[in-house]
Order: structure tokens, then C-alpha cells, then sequence
């Protein structure tokens, strides 16, 4: 069932009408006809079940016949990301949904390829929303991953955004198996942490200052293996293993 996204203020009448992009997408791509059941998604939980209505030049409406609730994950991963190339990087935040990342905060890193001034950063940050809103209708996501930023590591640390645990994707020598930090604190504090962070760096991985401040602030190493991974690879790895261990039961 194909699936389209409106925002929530657009999806309170009985009768939706799509937006432009989804218009053109259902009509000419999809080539959807009336009478045929489609999904309309609000990025806030709401999944509404329509039948297409009319379709016209530019323009394509629903009707909404039923309205579900989806609840949103028991935990809340944080992707931080330092920038990486710009086509890596929405590949990155892609799969940072499809694998139900709640934020992605992205992070100016010294060692960052690509350095995005502080003037485009609005227009950025816009076509990085497209890119989630897309994703999310590819996936069926009922609640949108945001994305904040960019910042530098520093600026987002003097945030103080709090984490039950807080993981460094990292080289160094003490690093664990993120298995070992999550069952430490299922050991401390007798249940599954639910807000979780992860921080991966950019082609060529943090400096040592940056490192240096991310475990300042508490961020545990962890490592992702024996082989050395490009950071689109290590940021789908880190989510996976982390809904891995998030999801698995537990006696």
C-alpha cells in the first residue's frame, strides 16, 4: 500500500489533500486511481488509512476511512554524527530512519570533509527533512527522526543533553562491545536504559581532542569490530546492534 506523508494541522478533516510533490508522485509515477486505498502518515504517530478521492492536474485528495495510533519505540536512540560527504551524509541519515533513530544530531568535526557555513545550514537542514520524510514513507515510520545541527562537538557537549548511556564508536585500545555497557547498566539499575546516544566520527574518525571531550562528557568506547568501517557503515552498524540489544527479550 503506497504511503504519503502530510504534516499533522493537514490532517484533521475528513478530506486530505496531498501535498504537491506526493500529488505529482501518486498521479504520474504510482498512477494511483480513485477508489484505491493508500496511507497517510503524520510524522507524530498517526497512520490514517484514505481512499483516493479525485485525482486532477497538481492536485490529488483523500478520504480518510479509519485513524490508528502507533506508539512510538520504548527507547530513543540518538545518532551523533560528525558531517561527512554530502551524499554519504543522506545516506547516513536514511538509514539512521529505517532504523528508528528518534534525533540525528550532526557535529562539525575538525576532520569533517565537508564544512557547511552557518548561511546554508537552514537550506541544508530542509533537504536533510525531505530526506527523512522519504525515508519514513519507504518504511512506514509513523514518528519522524529529527535532525539538529550542525554544531561543533563542543557546542552540542556544553548542551548537556542527558543520556542513560552515551557510546563512542571508537579505535581505542579500551574500547568494549556495546553488549558490555548495555548489560552494566541493566546490572546497576535493574532495566533496559531508554535513552541511548551514539557518537561516530568522520572519515578519518574524532581528534584526539574531540575524543578526549566525548569521554570528558561520559561517553563510553566501544568498538565495532577488527575491521576498519567507512562512518556511513558504522553509524547503520551502531543502530542496528543497539535495536538489537534493545529489542531482544530479556528473562
Amino acid at each position: 500500500m503506497h504511503r504519503f506523508f502530510l504534516p499533522p494541522e493537514k490532517c484533521r478533516d475528513a478530506v486530505l489533500r496531498l501535498s504537491e510533490s506526493d500529488a505529482h508522485h501518486a498521479a504520474d509515477v504510482l498512477r494511483v486511481r480513485p477508489g484505491e486505498r493508500v496511507v497517510v502518515l503524520d510524522g507524530v504517530g498517526d497512520e490514517l488509512m484514505c481512499t483516493v478521492e479525485a485525482i486532477a492536474k497538481h492536485e490529488v485528495t483523500v478520504r480518510v476511512t479509519q485513524r490508528g495510533r502507533i506508539a512510538p519505540l520504548p527507547y530513543q536512540i540518538t545518532l551523533v554524527q560528525a558531517l561527512t560527504k554530502s551524499k554519504t551524509l543522506d545516506t547516513i541519515i536514511q538509514k539512521a530512519v529505517e532504523l528508528g533513530a528518534a534525533r540525528v544530531v550532526l557535529l562539525q568535526s575538525e576532520r569533517s570533509v565537508s564544512q557547511i557555513e552557518e548561511d546554508a545550514a537552514a537550506a541544508k537542514l530542509d533537504r536533510w527533512q525531505t530526506t527523512v520524510i522519504e525515508a519514513a514513507k519507504q518504511c512506514g515510520a509513523a514518528w519522524l527522526t529529527r535532525v539538529e545541527g550542525p554544531l561543533t562537538p563542543q557546542a552540542w557537549l556544553a548542551k548537556g543533553d542527558r543520556f542513560d548511556v552515551m557510546l563512542l564508536a571508537s579505535l581505542q585500545s579500551d574500547a568494549k562491545h556495546p553488549r558490555v555497557h548495555i548489560e552494566q547498566f541493566i546490572a546497576e539499575r535493574g532495566k533496559l536504559p531508554v535513552n541511548v546516544a551514539v557518537c561516530v566520527g568522520p572519515e578519518g574518525d574524532y581528534t584526539p581532542a574531540e575524543l578526549n571531550a566525548f569521554r570528558g562528557a561520559g561517553a563510553l568506547p566501544i568498538t565495532l569490530g577488527q575491521l576498519v568501517l567507512r562512518s556511513e557503515t558504522a553509524s547503520a552498524y551502531c543502530l542496528a546492534a543497539l535495536n538489537y540489544e534493545l529489542q531482544a527479550p530479556r528473562k
